[in-house]
């Protein structure tokens, strides 16, 4: 434990797995070092929770009773071997930057965990531009591979989160970026078992030869195994590198209330016939006004990319703003430079993988950096469903948002994310004080239930609705193969149960 480490008096794990807990923890950090192992064991020889900061979306804070940073994967596969020969032990919580803001941040789903941050494996291991990969590990962040790729062929399919978020980390959550679902970027993953074993799934570079960047090979398909899993750890990813257009111009539409269902209608369309190319983007005004942007019109924005060649990019573009004009759903339609806020800044960036305009967005939004917004005091909360994509369907959720605005007063903003031509990402989130706390919260759980009703479900979960995945899963046979694999592969409960396992009974 640090001098600066101050334990919870009164620990809520039972004296055995403390005390199991105690004897792993102090293996472990003969394996990292004192100075990366943080932890507290009373005078019974009983390993007791740590004090630990506030995170932003003001989810209950669980008892995590150490804290363990390897510097490699070879380290980390040690404190995995240790870990698995103390059965009665807590298990081991990996995490990678921890910035899994609005959803928890770095908290556990549950209580007693030993937290294994990974945020030191952080090298680019392998960097192929003209084939299109990169081999890297789970503390690379998005703006460090984007800086690598600079004036490069390539580049990364970055999120609108900050430049200092985890790209191994977001990819195994399923997040979402601009040019498509990061999980579609993973071609092969490194991981250590929870025996300590380290295997390598999917597609991976031959260090004798060129082989065809083709993720899924023969047999069963692993490498899904271990997205928004706990049957493994991941020390590594080989992921996709996007080709770079030569020309790439955003066009802007913005529409009313009464325009929402023909412009999602128009927007679908115009992916179907190849106008269209990334991830459509569409902003209502409380999104755009607490980005940053001009949201004072109230009307809904929506970014659309058109990517091309230098002699090609004004035809493309003006057949795009010929179509919006012609579809009548739009009150402007803008593909010019000028006049742009921040948001627009933002996009136009990112949808060229560069996320570096990101972090000022946060400091807009909350007024202080990324790396202080867990201790920033201000709240900020997720909500993320998945609905079809026709505009009456993206209506009738907004409709839902907007009943949750009338029964609770909580307003959240949302961003459209058109995902492909059949299903969109509605991605609710609201900002709020310490004082609204409890009535935020309240109007979360209210959306799980109206949404999860209407056939919306979410595709990711916060630390405070794990409970949800049963209720989700429409086949609970489904439930059950999980449970069968966590016991085979992990029987010692070597890696703690996440959001999406199944919870030890």
């Amino acid at each position: 434990m640090t001098a600066t480490e101050t334990p919870v008096t009164t620990p809520t794990s039972t004296s055995t797995v403390g005390t199991a807990t105690a004897e792993a923890l102090r293996a472990a950090t003969a394996v990292v070092g004192p100075a990366r192992a943080r932890h507290h064991v009373d005078g019974t020889g009983t390993a007791v929770p740590l004090v630990r900061g506030a995170n932003v979306s003001m989810s209950r804070t669980r008892d995590v009773l150490g804290v363990l940073r390897p510097r490699t994967v070879a380290e980390a596969r040690r404190v995995v071997q240790v870990f698995d020969r103390f059965p009665g032990a807590c298990g081991l919580q990996a995490i990678s930057t921890g910035h899994n803001w609005g959803l928890g941040s770095r908290e556990p789903a549950h209580d007693d965990v030993v937290t294994l941050d990974l945020g030191d494996l952080a090298e680019v291991r392998a960097l192929d531009v003209d084939r299109g990969w990169a081999v890297i590990e789970p503390g690379v962040t998005q703006g460090q591979l984007a800086a690598c790729l600079a004036g490069t062929s390539r580049m990364l399919n970055v999120t609108n989160s900050a430049s200092t978020t985890s790209v191994i980390g977001n990819a195994l959550e399923r997040g979402v970026g601009f040019r498509a679902q990061r999980t579609d970027d993973v071609l092969g993953l490194e991981v250590l078992l929870p025996d300590g074993e380290l295997v390598r799934v999917g597609w991976w570079p031959d260090a004798e030869r060129h082989t065809p960047v083709y993720p899924h090979g023969l047999g069963p398909g692993l490498a899904d195994l271990f997205v928004q899993s706990d049957l493994g750890i991941v020390t590594a990813a080989a992921v996709r590198l996007l080709p770079r257009p030569q020309a790439q111009r955003v066009v802007r539409l913005r529409f009313t209330d009464a325009g929402l269902v023909p412009a999602m209608d128009a927007i679908r369309d115009w992916l179907v016939a190849g106008l269209v190319d990334a991830v459509p983007k569409v902003y209502d005004a409380a999104a755009t006004t607490r980005y940053g942007g001009d949201g004072s019109a109230g009307q809904f924005v929506a970014h659309l990319c058109v990517d091309g060649t230098e002699r090609t990019i004004d035809t493309l573009v003006q057949l795009l703003v010929d179509e919006a004009h012609a579809s009548g759903a739009f009150v402007a339609v803008s593909a010019s430079d000028e006049d742009r806020d921040l948001v627009d800044v933002d996009v136009a960036h990112d949808f060229a993988g560069d996320p570096s305009r990101n972090d000022a967005v946060f400091e807009k939004t909350f007024g202080t950096t990324p790396a202080g917004l867990d201790a920033s005091g201000h709240g900020w909360l997720f909500f993320l469903p998945l609905v079809p994509m026709t505009g009456a369907d993206v209506a009738s959720a907004h409709g839902l948002k907007e009943r949750i605005a009338a029964e609770t007063g909580v307003r959240f903003g949302s961003v459209v994310h058109v995902l492909s031509t059949d299903y969109a990402d509605f991605v609710m989130s609201v900002r709020f004080t310490a004082a609204d706390r409890d009535r935020v919260h309240a109007a979360l759980d209210l959306a799980h239930e109206l949404f999860a009703e209407a056939g919306f479900r979410p595709y990711r979960l916060d630390v405070d609705h794990a409970a949800w995945v049963d209720r989700l899963d429409p086949d609970p046979g489904a439930r059950a193969l999980l449970a069968r694999l966590k016991s085979a592969l992990d029987p010692h409960g070597t890696i703690a149960t996440n959001r999406y396992g199944v919870p030890a009974r």
